[in-house]
This record gives structure tokens, sequence and C-alpha cells, in this order.
């Protein structure tokens, strides 16, 4: 559920290129995983986990797109099969990446109130009313050069030393949630805000006339964003999850429909409407918000979003896209997959931005720089 708006041309061209290398145990995964210096989070049971959900949310964006729990090439649970475009710009998932050692602490950007851990919204209920608005400022504002750790597969793995996690906002209980935030770390809820998955629990509350065209990921549609009535409070109740459960920011997956084979005649101005939209809810409930990918709008949507989520922008060389979020003080929290460290670090880190090497399918396993 990641990268899915690069062509699927190209997404299933890379695929084939992670099978083959997977398959000759040559991949740069594979490799680093061998490596000292590789992270070793992963390798131990993790700590207050919650059970995973069949079907994990992966962001994978089609051909480079991390996967999010559930990359068509990857082990990912329950996540899609073939990789399409991302969902912003969906990319061909790139070869797992070998262990790093893992990211020391830093000391998260200015700390704001989340929204209070509380019961869970139930999943299956996304028409619930929206929680009231939080008072203005409360929320948190990621800086850049935060180390970060990006799980979608798996139990969290809550043994990284990092000051900020990223993990799926369905499949994570609140007392996970809470048992980071008793370790100092922030933590963003991923949900998935313009495709429809058959596997998640609020599923049926999505008419068919919301659903497209498949992104490319079995199980999974395109939104048609222009219906703002409709997807508005469903989107709501899967923010009020988020802010129920503790977490302190969303990040919201797939919202670059507009320049994909969605099924739909969407424009540009669509997009921005619909994502502004998301910022809204998200500000709302005192949640910040980061923009995943969608690169052509940063400097339209700079304003609204509170950091950006970007996957591979160093292979399709267009990381400087991103350079306005550092440029505000807004952190660029960024993975590759398919290439190794050595060749993006020294450019992404120059930047500013918080990168690191992780698997397609975004398992605990990751290499930061």
């Amino acid at each position: 559920m990641t990268r899915r708006t690069r062509p699927l041309a190209a997404a299933l061209a890379l695929a084939t290129a992670v099978a083959l290398l997977a398959t000759s145990c040559s991949s740069s995964g594979s490799e680093d995983e061998d490596d000292p210096s590789a992270d070793a989070t992963g390798a131990q049971p993790p700590a207050a986990t919650a059970a995973p959900v069949p079907g994990t949310p992966g962001t994978p964006d089609a051909p480079s797109s991390p996967a999010d729990a559930g990359s068509p090439t990857a082990p990912a649970p329950g996540t899609p099969s073939a990789p399409p475009g991302t969902p912003g710009t969906p990319s061909v998932p790139g070869t797992p990446s070998a262990p790093g050692t893992p990211g020391r602490p830093v000391t998260p950007g200015t700390p704001t109130g989340p929204g209070t851990p509380g019961t869970p919204a139930a999943p299956g209920t996304p028409n619930a009313p929206g929680t009231p608005a939080a008072p203005a400022g409360a929320r948190w504002q990621p800086t850049p050069g935060l180390a970060w750790q990006w799980q979608l597969g798996g139990g969290v793995d809550q043994s990284v030393d990092v000051p900020v996690y990223d993990i799926d906002g369905f499949e994570t209980d609140a007392s996970v949630v809470a048992a980071l935030h008793a370790k100092g770390r922030k933590v963003i809820c991923y949900i998935n805000a313009g495709s429809w998955e058959d596997f998640r629990p609020d599923a049926a509350a999505f008419s068919q006339a919301l659903q497209g065209t498949s992104n490319g990921w079995k199980g999974e549609k395109w939104f048609d964003i222009r219906k703002l009535d409709q997807l508005k409070p469903l989107m709501a109740a899967r923010f009020d999850m988020c802010r129920q459960k503790g977490f302190d920011a969303v990040e919201p997956d797939t919202i670059e429909a507009y320049n994909q084979k969605s099924g739909f005649p969407l424009t540009p101005d669509d997009q921005l409407r619909y994502n502004r939209m998301l910022a809204g809810l998200a500000h709302d409930r005192g949640l910040a918000i980061g923009l995943k990918n969608d690169l052509e709008q940063v400097p339209a949507l700079l304003g609204d979003f509170d950091f950006a989520v970007n996957e591979e922008c160093a292979q399709f060389d267009e990381c400087g896209r991103l350079s306005p979020f550092i440029q505000a003080g807004k952190a660029v929290f960024h993975v590759e997959y398919k290439l190794g460290t050595d060749r993006f670090c020294a450019k992404t880190k120059a930047l500013g931005f918080s990168s690191m090497q992780k698997k397609l399918e975004l398992d605990a396993w990751r290499k930061p720089c």
C-alpha cells in the first residue's frame, strides 16, 4: 500500500527484479542481513505488541512503494498482490535492503498533546461522529533530522531506539501506542486514505460507487475522491480511531489518485481539495499529518501538512522536490528499498532528511543513514 503511482510496467519490472534477486540471495537486503552494522530490530520478540490483523496495509506503492505490510512481492501480511503504480506515484517494489545499525534516539520535534488514548474507535463504524476539535497549537510538529522506524508488517518491535514510530492504525492496539509513549516515542498512525481495502473492518461502509479500478494491489480500488460528502465522514471515523488510540499523527496513504488510472476523471484540483480535507480532519483532532509522496503538489500543500513521508525519491532522482518541507522546518521521513545506503545517504542527509533503507514488506528490519 505504498508507492502506487509509478507505471504498472515499471512496477512489474521491479517486482520481477526483486523476485530474481531474492532467489539468488544477492539482493541488497539479503547481503546486509549479515552486516554486523545492520539494525538488529526484529530479532528480539516485540514487547506489548498487538496481534497483526490479516491483510496488513502496506503502503507499497506499486513499483517502488514501501510495502505496507502487504507488498505484492514481499511476504507482507495480507498485502495486495501484483504491485501497481503507487498511491501517489507508485513505484515498483524495490529490493529489500540490508540491515543497518539502529538509529540513535533523537529528541522528537516540538511535542504536542496527542489525542487522548482511549478505547479504540470501532473500526467497523466509520460513520461515527467526529471528535471535538483540539486546542489550536496542540499538535506535534516533527522537525528535520528525527530518526524514525516504519513498520507495517508483523507485531510492532518496540526495541528500536528512535524517537518516531510509524505503524498501522487498524492493527495496532492502544496499549502499544501507550507503551511507546512511555519510552518517549512519538507515534504516527498509518491508514489508507485513497483506496478501498476489502480486508479492513470498515470495508462495508464504502459503497461501490466510491470504488474505482484496482490500484494494482489485490483487494484494493481507488476512491472517487470527488465525493467529499461521502468520504469525509468515513475518513473522520478512521482519524477518530487514531486519536482515540493515542497516536500523535496520521500518515494517509495513496493520496495521488489524480495521476493514476483510477477509473474516474480526476484532476489535480480534485486531489488538492481531498488532501486538504484530510489535513483539516487531522488538525481538528490535534493530530499532525504527513504528505505521502505526491511530489507534484508539494508547493501547494506545504502549508497544510506538518511533515512528509516519501518512498524512493533517491532512486527516481526527485528528492530536491521535498526541500520546501525542510526549509519550512518540517521533517521529511524517507525510505529507499532497492538502493543501498551508500547510494543515497550522503545526499539525503545533506538535504536534512530522516532516511533509511527498508525491505519492501516494511517489517521491523531497517538500515538507517
